[in-house]
């Protein structure tokens, strides 16, 4: 495990998955503790897709893969390329187990930067093959709800831009469906209630903000700022006492898709030699002011 330090901010990060697995700010513990039973993770990062696949698999060049939810750079070992008291840079890239996969050569490339009261991540994606390259990528980390005592139900997301109440239903097996139901948003405020997840996660596809707040009842927050990410969602197993503030590119496939790789929605295409970096930046602020 790699310990980051920066004032009385104290990270730990795993090489399997480059995955943040506490985070604490003034001995604050800010992040979900795995719970097999429930969630067995912590802050996943997505790659080279994000949420559910039809059947588990995909589809590229007349051939089936066998690649499920979120991919599977969650659960290989990355290398360690730098290191330093509050930043490390780590790597995966393409082999013939990730190939069986998924067909591509690739570097993803994970920094993560903490600071006082800020913890970064970094993910560049590198195209290293000869063909033009699909893939999506994301973040997925679980905050402790409450985070800053107060009841569950009096927290609030605040987004940065008055987002749209009416967002996809989700259909058995993780599908994007075409139908909608309205949430309780006004504006950008939305009130927090287990219930809301009852049904899966609430998707913000092509959201307005690049960002929004997790407010605590005493006006704590956790903020969430975002570069190069056009989907934010919230999620958690309710009544478990955690929530997923995510980011991403890509989304899980339509009801009705069963296209090729390329032609799933939202998939970003690199061509050979290029690479793409995309931010998520989460900030702790013990006393943040007024909406």
């Amino acid at each position: 495990m790699i310990v980051l330090e920066a004032g009385a901010a104290r990270a730990l990060v795993a090489l399997d998955g480059a995955e943040i697995k506490e985070w604490e700010v003034s001995g604050r513990p800010l992040l979900w503790q795995a719970d097999p039973s429930v969630w067995p993770e912590t802050a996943p990062l997505l790659f080279p897709v994000v949420g559910w696949t039809r059947g588990g698999q995909v589809r590229v060049g007349g051939k089936t893969y066998p690649l499920g939810l979120h991919g599977f750079a969650r659960s290989r070992r990355f290398e360690l390329m730098e290191q330093e008291r509050g930043r490390v840079r780590l790597q995966l890239v393409s082999d013939a187990g990730t190939r069986a996969l998924y067909p591509f050569d690739f570097a993803l490339t994970i920094e993560h930067r903490l600071s006082e009261h800020a913890l970064e991540t970094v993910m560049e994606v590198a195209n290293a093959g000869r063909e033009p390259m699909p893939y999506a990528c994301g973040v997925h980390p679980g905050f402790r709800w409450p985070f800053a005592g107060g009841m569950a139900e009096d927290y609030r997301i605040v987004f940065a831009e008055p987002e749209d109440r009416n967002v996809p239903d989700i259909a058995p097996g993780g599908f994007i469906t075409h139908h909608k139901h309205e949430l309780p948003l006004d504006g950008r405020i939305l009130p927090l209630d287990a219930q809301l997840f009852e049904n899966d996660a609430q998707c913000f596809l092509n959201a307005r903000s690049r960002g929004l707040r997790f407010v605590a009842p005493n006006g704590a927050s956790i903020s969430l700022e975002t570069e190069n990410f056009p989907h934010l969602a919230l999620w958690c197993s309710p009544g478990h006492g955690f929530l997923c503030l995510e980011a991403w590119t890509g989304y899980s496939d339509p009801e009705d898709f069963t296209g090729n790789l390329f032609a799933k929605p939202s998939m970003r295409v690199l061509a050979p030699g290029n690479s793409a970096r995309h931010v998520a930046r989460f900030s702790y602020d013990s006393a943040a002011p007024g909406d």
